[in-house]
């Protein structure tokens, strides 16, 4: 028998939910959006084709008909390298403007885009490759593809039109279907959540810094650009002068990225002596925020709104939104749900106000690419099952409690606890492992391995040249115990975290 939900009601909820209607299964739909994004795009290029669409930093630049043209002739190029309608094409390029274009290029071709982590070790990428069942690889050294400009015809709002996977939360990450009507909910979500201006058009220059294989990067800034028919500037690595000089010259009005970002920038030398006025919008998410990063933000960029963002890639980017007027008073919380979610409570003890967080809407996913048993699991009567404890507050706020699955956030990044311990169970001389998160002022957490073994045995030096062979870089603990007694373990054999947590006593970072 499935548990009862307690469903969240929005008698509190800032956000406008006018023209949102809802279907015979309860599930919240905008009524008057672009179908698709190649109609969403297309707009644009019929309205202003000299307008800035995509800027490189070090880079091209590209207006929006340049953009389309150029999107155009990738999709031709496909299309003769085989690509049919519901086809994937993994993009495989660093950020920057040929990401965009292969993006665009698989979408006018009728293909799924399927964006790799660039920071994946190769037998992550080859699960993901052979997982999604690509058809063309568009690897960091392949050109783009080239041929007659060529345009799908007849694509719907309910077809599938990016296959982004997820950090792998139970060892292999899942492909996570999204359609267009997905994207463009999730865009039209954050405008009218965000603080952006509805008409601001091209005043709307994003900075991306983040990876465009994230959907906060490519959902929430390159897409909401583009619905809105402003600019985006991609910084294809994160480095703090540029990121700086940049705000600056490029006229950036509207910043995202982690708290552990915006620490380190507010901490630089060169950030006070920038000009920083034509910000209207920071965003920040992925990881908690504390109160004096969010008050320091405030005072940086004065003339700006505030916003903190939680969502999944489940959901397309955003489920929840904390707005400007709460962000100082209730920094813990992740705020309120955005017009096209509705949000619930499946309880876990006695007080309906804190539970596992279970959402629906036009943005959610209906299921895993390839994985029934898994959809079966995370969607109950058309809920998803998003993993996290949350509590939810007199005023519709939700807050992050804990995450039932262990899962670590390294600077906005997801880290499994369970990938790791695989990876490292496969180490010379471990004999058991366990991954922790270890608290860190800058970067949130990171990860940390307990290892049991013979003291003799365990070369520190050896087991991370191993998980360099298996892991992102990012995956990789940053501190090392070594147990001689095993590992604290209930009759069922499940790692006692807590437990073990209590014992542990952690040294210098390794790196």
């Amino acid at each position: 028998m499935t548990p009862a939900i307690v469903r969240i009601p929005r008698s509190h909820n800032p956000f406008e939910r006018s023209a949102v209607e809802t279907d015979e299964r309860g599930i919240a739909h905008y009524a008057d959006l672009p179908a698709t994004l190649v109609e969403m795009l297309r707009a644009h290029v019929d309205a202003r084709p000299e307008a800035e669409a995509v800027v490189e930093v070090g880079g091209e630049r590209l207006t929006y008909g340049q953009l389309w043209d150029r999107a155009a002739r990738v999709a031709g190029g496909l299309r003769a390298a085989g690509v049919r309608p519901g086809d994937r094409v993994a993009i495989r390029y660093p950020a920057g403007v040929r990401w965009v274009l292969a993006f665009w290029g698989t979408v006018l071709a009728g293909g799924i885009a399927v964006p790799v982590n660039t920071r994946s070790a190769e037998p992550e990428v080859r699960y993901v490759l052979d997982d999604a069942g690509v058809t063309v690889e568009l690897t960091a050294d392949s050109p783009l593809p080239d041929g007659d400009p060529y345009l799908a015809s007849a694509l719907r709002t309910g077809e599938v039109a990016a296959l982004f996977y997820t950090s792998g939360t139970t060892g292999h990450p899942k492909g996570v279907p999204t359609t267009h009507e997905a994207f463009i909910a999730n865009a039209e979500n954050m405008i009218r959540c965000s603080g952006i201006a509805r008409d601001s058009g091209p005043a709307l220059r994003t900075l991306i810094s983040v990876p465009l294989f994230h959907v906060t990067a490519c959902n929430s800034q390159l897409l909401v650009a583009a619905y809105a028919g402003g600019t985006s500037v991609i910084l294809p690595a994160l480095d703090l002068p540029t990121l700086i000089d940049v705000l600056e010259a490029e006229r950036i009005s509207f910043v995202v990225s982690v708290p552990a970002v915006y620490s380190l920038l507010l901490r630089h030398p060169e950030f006070a002596g920038a000009d920083k006025s034509a910000v209207r919008t920071v965003g920040y998410g992925g990881a908690p925020i504390a109160p004096s990063l969010v008050r320091a933000l405030k005072a940086a960029f004065p003339q700006a709104s505030l916003m903190n963002g939680y969502g999944m890639t489940e959901t397309a980017a955003v489920i929840t939104v904390l707005p400007d007027p709460d962000a100082a008073a209730h920094a813990d919380s992740v705020g309120y749900a955005v017009p096209t979610v509705d949000i619930a409570i499946a309880p876990i003890g006695d007080d309906p106000a804190v539970g596992e967080l279970v959402v629906r809407g036009a943005n959610v996913t209906a299921g895993y690419w390839n994985k029934p048993v898994a959809t079966a699991d995370a969607i109950v009567d058309g809920w998803l099952h998003t993993g996290d404890i949350v509590r939810v507050d007199e005023a519709g706020r939700v807050h992050i409690v804990d995450r039932i699955k262990d899962i670590i956030i390294r600077g906005g990044e997801n880290v499994s606890s369970v990938e790791v311990e695989a990876v490292l169970l496969s180490a010379p001389g471990v004999a058991d492992a366990a991954v922790l998160a270890v608290p860190d002022d800058v970067m949130g957490e990171k990860v940390g391995a307990v290892l049991f073994g013979d003291a003799a045995a365990v070369d520190i030096d050896a087991v991370l040249a191993h998980c360099r062979d298996h892991l992102a870089d990012f995956k990789i603990p940053q501190f090392a115990a070594v147990r001689t007694e095993p590992l604290p373990r209930n009759p069922g054999g499940k790692l006692l975290k807590n437990q073990l947590r209590e014992q542990v006593r952690w040294g210098a970072p390794l790196r």
